[in-house]
């Protein structure tokens, strides 16, 4: 038993989160980072954001490999309306975190699948609920003092250290890592880029 995949997967990412979640799942893949620019358009929708990002990641390898299967993704953090980016200093990561604490903030990841030569197209948008407790002080520099906070959109990794500070999900716990496995399961099956044998 085991999963078959109708052609070349690629992964347009270097997320060792998403990297290892595939892995997990057992399929065979390459990975292909999709370098694009990742700035925020004026009046952008955060779901817009990760959905337009997704879509230029697996656009950018897709042109190269038309007649590959191409996975894009991209993940943001949403608290009071707020995006919040990947800290580059523990200042930055400090903030970010005493937003989050104890209070519920919005994790979404935008993914697109591509197949040029079959003119295939998926777009989606999935969203998950996060609660954090409140986090103390010596927590904060703690946690900001090790090297995860620093290439996580929010400042944190659920399934790292971070995880004790996450009270509750609502939704996909994959999507809060930074793929929905579940839905993007079904699409690949959909479109028929997978099968269970």
């Amino acid at each position: 038993m085991g999963i078959t995949i109708s052609g070349q997967l690629i992964l347009a990412s270097a997320s060792p989160r998403r990297i290892e979640l595939l892995k997990l799942m057992g399929l065979d893949f390459d990975i292909m980072p999709g370098n694009i620019d990742e700035i925020f358009r004026p009046g952008e929708a955060a779901q817009a954001h990760a959905l337009r990002l997704s879509e230029e990641k697996a656009l950018s390898v897709a042109l190269r490999h038309p007649n590959a299967w191409i996975l894009g993704a991209d993940t943001i953090v949403v608290v009071a309306g707020e995006i919040l980016g990947k800290p580059r200093s523990p200042e930055e990561a400090t903030k970010m975190l005493e937003k989050l604490s104890d209070r519920a903030h919005e994790v979404f990841t935008g993914f697109c699948i591509i197949r040029q030569d079959r003119g295939v197209r998926i777009r989606e948008v999935v969203g998950s609920t996060v609660l954090f407790r409140k986090i103390a002080p010596d927590e904060m520099a703690w946690y900001t003092g090790t090297e995860e906070p620093y290439d996580k959109a929010g400042a944190y990794a659920v399934q790292g250290m971070g995880g004790c500070f996450i009270r509750e999900i609502r939704g996909s716990c994959t999507n809060v890592v930074g793929l929905p496995l579940c839905e993007v399961v079904d699409a690949l099956k959909d479109i028929a880029a997978i099968c269970f044998s």
